[in-house]
């Protein structure tokens, strides 16, 4: 094989061939021969192209943080049981703050964030779980909280992550659809292990089924995002190839379950102005839509995107904000038929941001398809409400409790 690049360095049809080959091989020969023709372009180029799609696995800082951010994360799932505290009070108020935070600590380590810098996204972290862990039990809004929280917390790494860059912004919506993908990967990868793990000492009859679950496992999960945060960040062309390819087969699949779905509401005579277990379904797949479309609008609105995707996203909005307009007027109708509570005005106030901000995606995703827009106000769109749902969460999470007297 280095004879072979060393004769073909002038061609590239044929090095490119040599490589498709078997790239493992071509890259060990290239790597060993390339003090000897380091002089020639195409070399240059190809040892670039290398550098990059080899596997970076991080500086020695990177891992100490790593296995520093991930034992943290593993005392506090055992945090219970050290202590004697109750499971079913911990971890429904405090899940959020074993994934969130390690992942925020990455990106201002890798981003040589100061502490002045961090000082605000600290103080909303620790002052929502020391508030969320004062909460009485059974209460509305202790479980309102809860959903709200993460939302917060997520949103703060956001600002970790971009500050006020709405470029920034996009790039971190984008950063999720691989990391999905990484952590469905390790994920699965771990779940191979467990079983050849647990069937390898049941051959030899000794059950460590508890103990493997109830320590090494509950003490893993919570550091698989940030492992997969780290995987994607530090090789970015890993998995950014699937990303797309899957917002480009679920986009279209998505829009034509929710188009049926809709006309199925009205063939079975289904509403969820009557029936609450069926509006709480409908507002759990709008929020799964949302999360879609936010997905899929980091990819649509690439320089390479496909058309008709962008034509099938905007009628995945368009649907999106029709079921919202359902959702919303059923809301509406159980307020004034019910009375207020504190979820009613919490899903009300929900489902009109998210309408607003759809509505607003929608007619700038529909100028750029005419050719009215750019890319980047359809960027911004998505982005620029990204503040209003961490408000709107503060809100629900704080002020909430207050106002209805932690009822």
């Amino acid at each position: 094989m280095e004879n072979q690049i060393i004769q073909q360095i002038a061609n590239p049809a044929a090095l490119e061939q040599l490589y498709r080959s078997n790239p493992s091989a071509f890259t060990r020969a290239f790597h060993t021969v390339y003090p000897q023709i380091s002089s020639e372009i195409s070399a240059k180029i190809w040892h670039e192209r290398l550098a990059v799609s080899s596997t970076s696995w991080g500086s020695k800082g990177d891992w100490v943080l790593l296995i520093f951010v991930a034992s943290l994360a593993a005392f506090f799932m055992q945090f219970p049981d050290i202590f004697s505290l109750s499971h079913d009070r911990y971890f429904p108020r405090n899940m959020s703050f074993f994934v969130m935070p390690g992942i925020g600590a990455y990106f201002a380590y890798k981003q040589g964030l100061t502490w002045r810098e961090l000082i605000g996204p600290l103080l909303i972290l620790i002052a929502s779980a020391v508030f969320i862990n004062l909460l009485p039990e059974k209460s509305t809004t202790l479980l309102l909280t809860s959903l709200h929280i993460p939302l917060l917390s997520w949103l703060v790494v956001g600002y970790i992550f971009a500050g006020s860059d709405s470029g920034k912004r996009m790039d971190f919506l984008r950063y999720h659809g691989d990391l999905l993908v990484m952590t469905v990967v390790i994920v699965l990868a771990g779940g191979l292990f467990t079983g050849l793990t647990l069937s390898l000492f049941g051959l030899i009859q000794v059950k460590i089924d508890d103990f493997y679950f109830r320590y090494l496992v509950l003490s893993a999960l919570p550091s698989v995002p940030l492992f997969a945060t780290f995987l994607v960040r530090q090789n970015t062309s890993l998995v950014s190839k699937i990303s797309p390819v899957i917002a480009r087969i679920f986009t279209p699949l998505v829009t034509i379950t929710l188009a049926l779905f809709l006309v199925a509401i009205i063939s079975t005579g289904k509403d969820p102005y009557n029936d609450r277990e069926f509006l709480l379904v409908f507002n759990g797949i709008l929020i799964g839509v949302m999360a879609l479309i936010l997905f899929s609008l980091g990819e649509a609105t690439k320089a390479n995107a496909s058309r008709v995707h962008q034509y099938f996203l905007f009628a995945l909005a368009i649907l999106a904000i029709l079921d919202n307009g359902i959702a919303l007027t059923a809301i509406g109708y159980r307020l004034l038929e019910y009375g207020v509570t504190p979820n009613r005005l919490a899903v009300l106030g929900s489902n009109i941001i998210v309408m607003l901000h759809l509505m607003m995606v929608a007619k700038r995703l529909w100028g750029f398809l005419k050719g009215s827009k750019s890319i980047e106000e359809v960027e911004l769109g998505m982005t620029i409400y990204l503040p209003i749902y961490a408000i709107w969460a503060a809100i629900v999470s704080f002020l909430f409790p207050l106002i209805f007297q932690f009822s």
